[in-house]
């Protein structure tokens, strides 16, 4: 019998418990040694020994850099588990947009049989054998583990950086969202920005370089979409895909898809006054692209958290002909504080997420925004950026 290790003791590997059923699961938080609900063995990370394992299979959060990782001698990805065994899958990467796209796409396809999974929602191992097509969220993370598995499309959407703590540096993180091309085939297609033309291949590539690019190779007309922006590029790579596989495209679908909470979700205090919810803005191009939609609005902006070890003075340079004030929280606040100071960009270093609102509050116009748009990651003072946005409404709407 094969001996497997699980590492980490999450969703993704209780889900594997599926395939290998006398697993052992590995983890960094648990003390010492227990037997869960379900009679599976959980031990701690130290007690890992690799000369009584098999098969490692990591779950995608854990860093390069973790012990585990390092004395693991057989290690694969979930995504690996089921190379063999999947239907056609979809897999749709970038920093910024893939939840939405996927999402999108799962709503157009799912009158063919599509489930969604991966990042988002269900993993793999909850996913059905029997489904026509897998669209899958599919993180850098993943990728950097994944040797076997690849899609059958690849929808990728820009990369600017992010998760480089985790990563190294962008170079590693640019090379950990590349990976799946190199290794697909004829037959399989890729729809890539333009930068990465030049990328070596057997499968068939389409590049973008903007909206227009994408509606004129799919031949959609872009102003039949309700979206606009970023949510305009995220709906017409949903469309592409629709398009190549069952030669329809659906004006009336797409434009009944509605967004997310938590991405540049609008909402009004009791004064009537403009928030933005943007809470799933966890890097600088996220955040840019916030700003961006509401240019010419003068914006009160709340910035803060885990920044992942980005360099953030793009922001800066960014924010610097901007009209905007900063309102400082997490645990890069200071930092965020004295790069405002070296850019001249008004601001103020707040206790927490609901002082920056109450400050907000104090000095906002009926004519202004107040933004919630952090470019950080929301692990260092929440549960996740869901929560994060949960509180942010909640302060709002307790504004008198």
């Amino acid at each position: 019998m094969k001996r497997v290790s699980l590492f980490g003791y999450g969703k993704t590997t209780k889900a594997l418990t599926k395939l290998y059923p006398n697993a052992i699961f590995y983890d960094d938080k648990c003390t010492k040694p227990f037997v869960d609900e379900n009679g599976f063995r959980v031990k701690p990370s130290s007690s890992f020994d690799s000369k009584y394992s098999d098969l490692e299979i990591v779950s995608p959060g854990i860093a390069p850099s973790n012990p585990l990782v390092r004395k693991a001698k057989n290690l694969i990805s979930d995504y690996d588990c089921f190379a063999d065994k999947s239907p056609l899958t979809v897999w749709i990467s970038g920093t910024n947009g893939k939840t939405t796209t996927t999402q999108m796409m799962q709503y157009l396809l799912q009158d063919r049989g599509s489930q969604e999974g991966g990042n988002i929602g269900t993993p793999l191992a909850d996913l059905s054998s029997d489904a026509s097509i897998w669209v899958l969220e599919t993180s850098s993370f993943t990728m950097h583990y994944t040797n076997k598995a690849v899609p059958n499309i690849y929808v990728l959407l820009p990369i600017t950086p992010d998760h480089l703590s985790w990563h190294g540096d962008m170079d590693e993180y640019i090379k950990a969202k590349l990976r799946p091309i190199s290794q697909m085939k004829e037959g399989e297609i890729a729809i890539i920005p333009a930068e990465f033309k030049d990328i070596k291949t057997s499968a068939h590539i389409i590049t973008y370089s903007n909206e227009e690019d994408l509606a004129l190779h799919f031949g959609i007309d872009r102003e039949k979409i309700k979206f606009k922006g970023v949510f305009l590029v995220d709906a017409l790579l949903a469309m592409a895909v629709d398009k190549m596989l069952f030669d329809r495209v659906d004006y009336e679908k797409i434009n009944s898809f509605i967004i997310d909470a938590h991405r540049q979700e609008e909402l009004r205090d009791s004064k009537d006054r403009l928030w933005i919810n943007d809470t799933k803005a966890t890097n600088l191009d996220a955040t840019i692209a916030a700003l961006n939609r509401y240019h010419g609005s003068f914006v009160h902006l709340i910035l803060g958290g885990d920044d992942k070890g980005v360099d953030l003075a793009e922001l800066f340079e960014f924010l610097k002909n901007y009209k905007v004030k900063i309102y400082n929280i997490g645990t890069n606040k200071e930092k965020l504080s004295t790069l405002a100071t070296n850019y001249n960009i008004p601001f103020e270093l707040c206790k927490n997420l609901a002082d920056a609102v109450n400050k907000i509050d104090k000095n906002l116009q009926n004519s202004e925004i107040g933004m919630l748009s952090p470019a950080a990651s929301s692990l260092d003072e929440f549960t996740s950026y869901v929560q994060r946005g949960n509180e942010f409404k909640e302060a709002v709407h307790s504004i008198s």
